[in-house]
């Protein structure tokens, strides 16, 4: 959270937030004034403490009918049991739930509440934060969703009516407050935008693509084309889509497209992955030609990458089949115990693979040496690259560090991915939910960019794929491969890892602690999860 404290969930984190920016003193899950230990319950720790105010405020998981998750054991319970304390022994409580705040009334209600408590909130959006709190959205990724937006909406033609009416048809529990408030702040930039472009007598390249396609629909201009060839049609917008069409419009006119409908990784630059995957509800009936041989990638690869993209089904289904042969395994991941150990990592991955090639246990690549692609989610992975590689390693290898985006329509023999963690791989901020205002509907499988982001970064590999990750910092994604058996974790060393996954949060592992009574064993995501097997106590 911005005012530094780590929160068990991104709902806690937005309330957390709009406290820091109103001025409000509060306690995270501070404890509980009243001693509530038994053999059946930890101690209590509300949610949060306003210690001005004397007030408890507990944020449930409910939905609109006040129902917790289905998967969300005894939660009911819980919640009882916690009003039940509050009751008793006389303390003040104020309640939020995920609806009231995904609908916007539950922060309302919170204000009106520390109002009646004595609390005036002091709004301030500029308020100097913490050295270890949360950084805001930089204002480059900002300007960047904002001009994808506004391309998005210019490409399907929306007007800022158009959207606002799509804001009021949307669901109440699909965080509707968080799109309402981003729309207030892209309306009058849209409109500014709009206003400097007709100020300079000038157009955008959605203007451009609009008003072509116009002219082509309404007969002022015919096309002199009989054949239209696309290429990467993946990454096609809308609006190139339509002026596609438009030049063919006449009989005896044809369009030829070719794409990977599983490779559409440029939505942040306005392609549409629909006007591939709908290609005949966007152009009439035409053939649709596979191309499922590949000279790249082995076999395995081949089989483990497509299962892991057909799973939304939103992709054209197709079987990859593959003509290169397999050179040792073809895909592993390591754990490393912390991150400053991941560049550690990577340099012994390194190092083995350069005493192979040396011993020739496994052959030489082109032109004498093998290629090695280092691929980070961000620029920020380019840490884990060894600074020596070239004196250490140069002699059999070239290694070279890209960003997944980067990587698409290049090889290279061996890839490796060191950022399979948590909130690395796949990017939680890649696909932000307030374009779907400004985009049709039919992509809606959750982290589909990212997963086809991902797909991308597994088949750039001729050879095989190396996958670093940290102890219960699992990436979804490696946890997926995992469970399709496509992959096991070792450590660095090749000894298989034999972990007791939480049950609770299902992302950190239980691990050995050190307390004041001795070791214990907790899960690794403490403090956002403080679940202890039973007998945690080591003695």
């Amino acid at each position: 959270a911005l005012q530094g404290e780590r929160v068990k969930s991104l709902e806690e984190c937005v309330i957390a937030d709009w406290l820091f920016y109103n001025g409000v003193t509060y306690d995270y899950e501070r404890r509980y004034e009243f001693d509530t230990a038994t053999d059946t319950h930890r101690q209590y720790r509300p949610d949060f403490y306003y210690p001005d105010a004397g007030l408890y405020h507990e944020h449930f998981a409910l939905d609109a009918d006040g129902q917790p998750p289905a998967h969300f054991a005894h939660y009911a319970e819980g919640m009882h049991w916690k009003r039940q304390q509050h009751a008793a022994r006389g303390t003040a409580l104020v309640e939020t739930t995920s609806f009231g705040l995904r609908s916007g009334y539950a922060l309302q209600d919170l204000a009106e509440r520390l109002g009646g408590s004595g609390v005036e909130l002091d709004p301030n959006p500029d308020r100097e934060l913490p050295e270890q709190g949360a950084k805001p959205m930089p204002d480059a990724d900002l300007i960047g969703l904002m001009r994808t937006f506004i391309a998005h909406a210019k490409s399907n033609c929306l007007t800022l009516d158009d959207m606002a009416e799509r804001l009021r048809q949307t669901p109440e529990d699909q965080f509707k407050e968080r799109h309402r408030r981003f729309l207030e702040i892209a309306s009058p930039v849209f409109q500014a935008w709009d206003n400097a472009l007709a100020d300079e007598h000038g157009i955008d390249f959605e203007d451009m693509l609009n008003m072509a396609a116009g002219l082509l629909e309404q007969g002022r201009y015919e096309s002199p084309y009989e054949l239209v060839m696309a290429d990467e049609f993946q990454d096609a917008s809308r609006a190139r889509a339509r002026l596609c069409r438009a030049l063919v419009s006449k009989p005896g006119r044809y369009l030829f497209a070719v794409g990977d409908d599983w490779q559409s990784i440029n939505r942040f630059a306005g392609a549409d992955v629909s006007v591939m995957t709908g290609f005949r509800e966007w152009m009439g009936q035409g053939q649709v030609l596979k191309l499922e041989q590949t000279f790249r990638c082995p076999q395995a690869l081949c089989d483990a990458s497509s299962r892991f993209i057909s799973r939304n089904p939103a992709q054209i289904a197709k079987a990859v089949h593959s003509a290169a042969p397999a050179l040792g395994p073809v895909l592993q991941a390591f754990q490393m115990n912390r991150r400053e150990e991941m560049q550690d990592g990577v340099r012994q991955y390194l190092a083995r693979l350069h005493q192979q090639l040396l011993s020739g246990a496994l052959p030489q690549g082109r032109n004498g040496r093998v290629t090695v692609f280092i691929l980070g989610r961000y620029r920020a992975d380019r840490s884990t690259v060894p600074s020596d590689w070239k004196t250490a390693f140069g002699s059999t290898m070239d290694v070279e560090f890209l960003t997944a985006h980067r990587s698409k329509g290049r090889e290279a023999d061996y890839v490796i991915l060191p950022g399979m963690v948590n909130r690395g791989f796949p990017s939680l901020r890649s696909d932000d939910p307030v374009l779907s205002l400004a985009m049709p509907d039919g992509d809606s499988y959750p982290l589909s960019e990212e997963r086809r982001l991902f797909y991308v970064a597994l088949t750039r590999a001729r050879r095989s794929v190396a996958m670093f990750t940290l102890q219960g910092k699992h990436s979804p994604f490696l946890d997926e491969l995992v469970k399709d058996r496509a992959v096991e974790v070792t450590a660095i060393s090749g000894v298989a890892i034999h972990e007791e996954r939480c049950p609770v949060c299902k992302v950190g592992v239980f691990v050995d602690r050190n307390g004041p009574h001795g070791v214990f064993r907790s899960c690794s995501s403490y403090p956002l999860c403080h679940n202890k097997p039973k007998g945690a106590r080591r003695g």
